[in-house]
């Protein structure tokens, strides 16, 4: 991706240029704010929270007021920077211009393999929502999802963004939906649910019936959950007017975050006991079955079927845009970067799309461990990502301060301060991992991972050389 040199030097902020970019601005600011929303809510929260539950109890609405503050600095940091220089592929664009090439390339190439997995994970639990109707092979219904979805980022942008949005408008009437159907059992008392009370919050064993340990261990499961809300970045490179609606996005994550995850967790543990729900199976769906409401199960099922459409087709869509990024620095195969006559990274969506398919195999294989297989891959992955955010900035800010670059009128409050403690939080999670089967094959996977990325690096590096010796 080409830098504009002036901002690079600090002698002026500016709008990444369309022509060296080649990117369509057919992104308009509902669609942003829809993409931002929808990328807030995903299977982490509508599977993942009923293994979450089991393990942590309703300590666990804690545990996402915790992860949110922290989540909600991180996405102030990326915004500060996003109103300096919005780019596409910002996360490797910052690690490029503040850590060296090193750091892109390996945030580059390591959000790439996060939302790869994240894929695979959405695919994983489409097949688990369909077989709630249909006895489907889960891996039949996950290659179909794939095909659908690749077939839809390739029309265009335009296209992307209408179906995230509507994607997204569905996640969001869901869960309003059930908040308040869920405040109507806990006022009226209409439904089957037995002793719905807000006293389920604590009656059953206190607020940390397994201990505060269980707790800090679901931190794992939490992070997932929050993965896809940085991706209002990626769609800086393609969105109208970006500074003014990407910092629109990221100051209604508190309200996201308060509403779609806390309000969430809280009503559904009020209208059923925490004891009721399971690894395995949808606490969304589980309310609604024993609320007793006719139908209602199996619309919830269909909605959280879309939530996992919603979010590997966000997944397609970033994925092939961070390797046309990779492929513009010379950090990966120069036909990634190649865009289609409608301004789509056809070949990069291609490229990661195939690399999904891996998921369809993970799901033929063992379909009953898939989904912890493949999440425990996106979260060391995406703690990496979140740190660079958090570093880059803190460089920024130091250059700011002496004058080199321009100051952004966004800035992140109570940085440093908040800055650490952000990274410390992503350290603690990191060092929890060791604790939980699922964590540590995160951490092999990891070390694996930067194993690759280190040996690739020299040889992407000979391969550059060899092709730009000028520029290289």
């Amino acid at each position: 991706m080409t830098m504009d040199r002036s901002a690079a030097s600090g002698t002026a902020t500016a709008e990444p240029v369309d022509e060296e970019e080649g990117y369509k601005r057919g992104l308009n600011p509902r669609t942003v704010q829809m993409i931002a929303i929808g990328g807030a809510i995903g299977t982490g929260l509508f599977w993942g929270a009923g293994g979450a539950i089991e393990q942590a109890g309703p300590a666990l609405i804690l545990c996402y007021l915790v992860a949110g503050v922290a989540i909600f600095v991180i996405m102030r940091a990326l915004g500060e920077l996003l109103t300096y220089r919005p780019v596409s592929g910002s996360f490797a664009e910052y690690a490029h211009e503040f850590l060296g090439r090193f750091a892109g390339f390996v945030t580059g190439w390591t959000y790439w393999a996060v939302w790869v997995s994240t894929c695979m994970a959405e695919i994983t639990v489409a097949g688990k929502y369909v077989n709630y109707w249909f006895a489907v092979p889960q891996w039949a219904t996950a290659l179909v999802v794939l095909a659908v979805l690749f077939i839809a980022n390739l029309i265009s942008v335009k296209v992307f963004g209408e179906g995230e949005f509507w994607f997204s408008a569905i996640k969001i009437f869901a869960i309003m939906a059930m908040i308040v159907i869920g405040i109507g059992v806990l006022v009226i008392g209409f439904g089957h649910a037995p002793h719905p009370s807000v006293t389920n919050l604590w009656s059953q064993g206190g607020v940390f019936p397994n201990g505060p340990w269980q707790a800090l261990l679901a931190l794992q499961i939490v992070v997932f959950a929050y993965v896809g809300v940085e991706l209002v970045g990626v769609t800086a490179g393609e969105a109208r007017e970006p500074r003014k609606t990407l910092r629109k996005a990221i100051n209604t994550l508190p309200l996201r975050i308060g509403l779609f995850y806390v309000g969430a967790l809280v009503i559904i543990m009020s209208v059923l006991s925490w004891t009721s729900f399971h690894s395995g199976a949808s606490p969304f769906v589980e309310v609604f079955a024993q609320v007793g409401i006719p139908g209602a199960a199996g619309l919830i099922n269909f909605v959280l079927l879309t939530a996992a459409l919603s979010s590997c087709n966000s997944g397609i869509y970033s994925t092939g845009r961070m390797l046309r990024s990779l492929a513009q620095h010379g950090e990966a195969p120069r036909g990634l970067g190649a865009l289609s006559s409608r301004q789509v990274p056809y070949a990069g969506i291609i490229a990661s799309a195939a690399a999904m398919v891996i998921g369809v195999i993970v799901n033929l294989i063992s379909p009953d461990k898939a989904f912890a297989y493949i999440t425990s891959v996106s979260t060391i992955g995406i703690i990496v990502v979140w740190g660079v955010i958090l570093v880059c900035h803190m460089v920024y800010r130091a250059r700011v301060r002496r004058g080199e670059l321009p100051a952004s009128d966004y800035r992140l409050p109570a940085a440093p301060v908040s800055t650490v403690a952000a990274l410390a939080f992503l350290g603690l999670v990191v060092v929890l991992l060791f604790f939980t089967d699922s964590g540590r094959t995160a951490i092999v996977v990891g070390v694996v991972w930067t194993v690759l990325v280190c040996a690739g690096y020299p040889l992407v590096n000979a391969l550059v050389k060899r092709r730009d010796p000028v520029n290289a």
